[in-house]
């Protein structure tokens, strides 16, 4: 007889979770930093936001950094500081946040989506390969939920097309790939900075590159204040306003808890790494579940572990769905959640609906019905729900809580030929565009 919680049994998580999910961690240093902005009236300034930007960029050893109100806009604005325009083409991966790449058709861009490598979840560069036309002029590339892109791949394949690379570090933030930062390899990288990201600083995003063109360009995108920066005559002669019509500025407050955020962010992030990485030691051998990382030897790590995933393998638990599975698991008392970011190229957004009164999608002007994203097979992509699943994702190194959560995990799989005869293989109805709604645990 079983003993799984979903059929009677006591579950294996019987600690109270305390703060051992609690994300930011705020200190005293962080509350104070917020209170001088606030009693010095500066949350509209950029004393601390230029300060900011220079000890992150310096974090990643890269010249120049641009804070923005948010992870889009910071994406939005390297599209346009690498020179994209209108009836350009940009290869994005279909599995990923929709503001990698819904941004574009903004800027009269349209994307052309890629699959993913089954195993990193990042973008296939064979299928980048395919996917390049004489209009293409970029690569997005994300480093999907903390694992690092291909990047020796992708940046060959950059170099012998004469493409711009941008990177979508907002799930990576201090990930390495072979020895180098993730968000240091193209020629801009954008990150989130939200309050459910590895660096949290409330709202907020950054722009990096090492190129003074980019950087800007970008400022004068959408930085109208700061146009006493630009240096480039042929820019300079036309400042004054903001380019895109955007006001993209930082708010002091959220530039204040990231200057003190990077001050403990590389010891938080030494101790999610330890404990992420025991929870997955001790599910080591069993069949059915293995760990969404890089391995040991690679040169590559996962950073602050954002949102971790498993890949799920139901041929080795006899084709138990990993809906009932994850079921299973969370009646336990901990966290599992089916699947991951749904395939963009499904979305209508990018295929029939008409957002600017164009008569016709801005992504598809001129396609074919049947070469319409939204017909495209992308067959990783589109078959990764049913192969991957959400883990609790833990702050602190704390043994005895991480192995209730590992009993969880491993009473579910030693017991999975009971959840056999009530799986109907049904497939999650649930559609998450986004994952951090989704991150209490």
């Amino acid at each position: 007889m079983s003993n799984l919680a979903i059929l009677g049994g006591e579950k294996a998580v019987k600690v109270a979770d305390g703060d051992m999910f609690t994300w930011p961690i705020v200190n005293r240093e962080m509350e104070a930093a917020v209170l001088d902005v606030l009693r010095r009236g500066a949350m509209s300034g950029t004393d601390v936001t230029k300060k900011f930007e220079r000890e992150y960029a310096d974090w990643y050893g890269v010249k120049y950094a641009l804070a923005h109100n948010n992870g889009t806009a910071s994406i939005q604005t390297a599209m346009f500081g690498v020179g994209l325009k209108i009836g350009d083409e940009i290869i994005s991966p279909t599995i990923t946040y929709w503001a990698t790449c819904l941004q574009a058709l903004s800027l009269g861009v349209r994307v052309i989506f890629a699959d993913i490598n089954p195993i990193s979840l990042c973008i296939d560069p064979d299928d980048i390969e395919r996917k390049i036309t004489p209009k293409t002029k970029a690569i997005m590339v994300v480093h999907y939920l903390g694992h690092p892109a291909d990047m020796d791949s992708i940046m060959a394949i950059a170099q012998k097309h004469n493409l711009k690379v941008i990177e979508d570090a907002s799930h990576s933030h201090g990930s390495i790939y072979k020895g180098k930062m993730a968000g240091t390899f193209g020629d801009a990288a954008g990150f989130s900075l939200m309050s459910a990201k590895g660096f949290a600083i409330g709202e907020g995003g950054i722009l990096l590159t090492d190129d003074r063109t980019i950087y800007e360009r970008a400022i004068l995108f959408g930085h109208y204040i700061r146009h006493d920066e630009i240096t480039i005559p042929e820019l300079k002669k036309y400042s004054g306003l903001p380019w895109g019509g955007y006001k993209y500025r930082m708010h002091q407050i959220s530039a204040a808890v990231g200057r003190e955020q990077l001050k403990k962010f590389p010891a938080e992030m030494e101790e999610i790494d330890r404990a992420m990485k025991y929870f997955w030691k001790q599910l080591e051998g069993l069949p059915g579940i293995k760990p969404h990382c890089p391995g040991a030897k690679s040169g590559s790590t996962m950073g602050a572990w954002y949102c971790p995933h498993g890949h799920y393998v139901p041929e080795e638990l006899d084709g138990l769905s990993v809906e009932r599975f994850c079921e299973a698991v969370a009646a336990e008392g901990t966290y599992c959640i089916p699947g991951c970011n749904p395939a963009l190229h499904k979305h209508p957004i990018f295929s029939i609906i008409d957002v600017y009164g164009e008569g016709k999608s801005r992504n598809c002007p001129d396609v074919p019905e049947d070469e319409l994203p939204i017909n495209q097979h992308l067959p990783v992509a589109e078959g990764i729900q049913s192969r991957v699943f959400s883990i609790p994702w833990f702050k602190h190194f704390r043994k005895d809580v991480i192995e209730q959560h590992v009993a969880a995990f491993r009473k579910t799989v030693e017991s999975y030929k009971y959840l056999i005869p009530g799986d109907n293989k049904k497939k999650s109805t649930e559609i998450r565009w986004g994952l951090s709604s989704a991150l209490k645990k």
